[in-house]
């Protein structure tokens, strides 16, 4: 076996198995197809990758089809956030579908499988239904509506679609087997009654197909070679199978379901339901708040297509659910933009320092790489003064010998710039520092080839000249939950688990002044601090910016 087929995934195998055994690669297409009732999550995005991704591999079409027959819950935002997140992570569909671009065909279809004593009305309410359905080890019981008159059935089916009946007033049935093993099997619902307005049909339908009346004929309708699902979906393969039996016609091509195991993420939940609880009772600001694992809330994080579309390579395809480690999707971003973020200079909680031997009024330009990493990010020029700020917690008046940053009466160096000493503070009444006073070596300068510039010191602290620098608000994201499974606690609520410290807002920072001219969706590298994105809140007088992640892993060393 060589090295390629080695690597390929069990996706990959069945398909190169089809083709093996006569299918026309012109034949492949495949599909991704979202119902839009929320938002795409990163769940969501691990199927993008995998069609999408298979059609590059394949040089084969994909289309984006909309699951739309639920109009209670779909409206059009949801639709346009899900075409601007797939557009957003680099991949193009072929045509863009709905499955109610279908609904008079599948009606059509519908009476067909009456008027062959396979399909029939049933004026059961729900909770009779069910109870009929018997269990996985007991058969069901017949409805006493299965063997009604072909032409009743058709009239009644006839007057559901005009809305003369209430909602849950009657549904049609498939008639297939009351005893078999598979629930799904056990004449499944292919129509309700439900007189909502759809945001492509209006009202022209009072009846809407039920998903496991619509997938498959949606897919065969559309000649998808490759329906590819999430594991939930393999009980639901012998109805997929038996409803195309009842439509395809010779010469056509069948379409094949197959399943692959979700994406089940460590810290979050997966579910729209509770996403939408989350932003619907406020534990978050909207879909795209950046605690959300949304693919919108991502990308306002900070997070890069190449980053999920990366993460997605890396955890691969399974055939059995597990849970991945969040850390692996953090480790991604962190690595991609390690690659690709300039690098600035932020002080998160300032404190001001005044070397007191620099020169009254003068201001220097030092040189810096934009990012080490990359060879053809150039270099900046960043303003230094006598009056710097530095972060608050790199300095202390007294600190044992472990304490590497600033400290009276030891030296350390500034970032591209002098080593400095610490002699003095000034306190305010109460007895906090507002001002550290240092002294610096002139012939330090680093880069400037005396020897001086070589010496080595322990410690190297960021810091901006305060005259030059710019006001910013920063955000500050956590992990949303504190738990690593906190929809998986029998008896206990998902929202409990919920870290009350998820956000914190600092209105304090101040930044090199370069940074005056970001733009939302920019990203950057504060030294030492993390990775950071500018927010769509920030404006040109009032920055906002969004922690993506730290430079290290600190999570795990927090909660050890």
């Amino acid at each position: 076996m060589s090295e390629e087929k080695k690597s390929l995934n069990f996706i990959e195998q069945i398909i190169e198995e089809d083709l093996k055994n006569g299918l026309p690669q012109d034949k492949l297409r495949f599909r991704f197809p979202p119902e839009p009732n929320g938002y795409l999550h990163i769940g969501h995005a691990k199927s993008i990758c995998l069609n999408f991704g298979l059609g590059e591999k394949y040089n084969a079409p994909v289309n984006l089809r909309f699951d739309d027959t639920n109009p209670a819950a779909e409206e059009q935002e949801f639709v346009d956030a899900i075409k601007h997140d797939i557009e957003w992570l680099g991949f193009k569909w072929d045509k863009e579908l709905y499955a109610s671009n279908y609904f008079d065909q599948l009606y059509e279809w519908a009476r067909k499988l009456i008027k062959e004593g396979k399909a029939y009305v049933d004026e059961q309410s729900q909770e009779e239904i069910n109870k009929q359905k018997g269990t996985p080890t007991e058969p069901g019981i017949e409805s006493p509506y299965r063997n009604r008159p072909v032409e009743e059935s058709l009239d009644l089916l006839e007057r559901m679609r005009k809305g003369e009946f209430e909602e849950g007033a009657m549904v049609l049935r498939a008639k297939i087997d009351m005893k078999s093993p598979n629930m799904h099997m056990r004449d499944p619902i292919m129509y309700r009654i439900l007189h909502k307005h759809h945001h492509r049909t209006g009202d022209k339908w009072a009846i809407y197909p039920m998903y496991d009346w619509t997938h498959g004929q949606s897919d065969y309708l559309e000649q998808i070679s490759h329906s590819l699902c999430t594991l939930e979906f393999l009980p639901h393969r012998e109805l997929y199978d038996w409803f195309l039996d009842q439509v395809i016609e010779k010469g056509k091509l069948r379409p094949k379901q197959r399943e692959f195991a979700r994406l089940n993420l460590s810290y979050t939940v997966m579910s729209k339901r509770k996403l939408a609880q989350l932003v619907e009772e406020g534990y978050v600001k909207g879909w795209d708040d950046p605690r959300m694992p949304t693919i919108s809330g991502l990308r306002r994080r900070g997070y890069t297509p190449e980053s999920i579309k990366n993460f997605s390579d890396r955890i691969g395809v399974a055939k059995r659910d597990n849970i991945i480690d969040v850390a692996l999707l953090e480790f991604s971003v962190r690595d991609h933009l390690n690659k690709i973020a300039p690098r600035r200079m932020a002080v998160l909680d300032p404190v001001k320092l005044i070397i007191d031997n620099y020169p009254e009024g003068k201001t220097e330009y030092l040189k810096s790489e934009n990012n080490p990493e990359d060879e053809d990010a150039g270099y900046r020029e960043i303003p230094f003064s006598k009056e710097l700020y530095i972060e608050r917690d790199d300095f202390k008046e007294e600190a044992n010998r472990k304490f590497f940053r600033l400290t009276l009466g030891k030296e350390v160096r500034l970032k591209n710039a002098y080593i400095i000493k610490g002699e003095s503070v000034v306190k305010d009444e109460n007895g906090n520092i507002i001002e550290i006073h240092a002294t610096y070596d002139p012939l330090s300068k680093s880069g400037s080839g005396t020897p001086e510039s070589k010496r080595k010191v322990k410690g190297t602290l960021h810091w901006v000249s305060a005259q030059h620098s710019v006001p910013a608000e920063i955000r500050i994201y956590d992990r949303l939950f504190l738990d690593e499974a906190p929809d998986g606690h029998k008896g206990r609520d998902f929202r409990e688990f919920i870290n009350p410290d998820s956000l914190h807002i600092d209105r304090k920072a101040r930044l090199e002044p370069s940074l005056a001219e970001a733009r939302p969706g920019e990203r950057f590298q504060f030294t030492r601090l993390g990775y950071f994105v500018v927010d769509k809140d920030s404006k040109p007088d009032n920055l906002v910016f969004n922690r993506t992640i730290t430079l290290r892993d600190t999570w795990a060393k927090k909660n050890k």
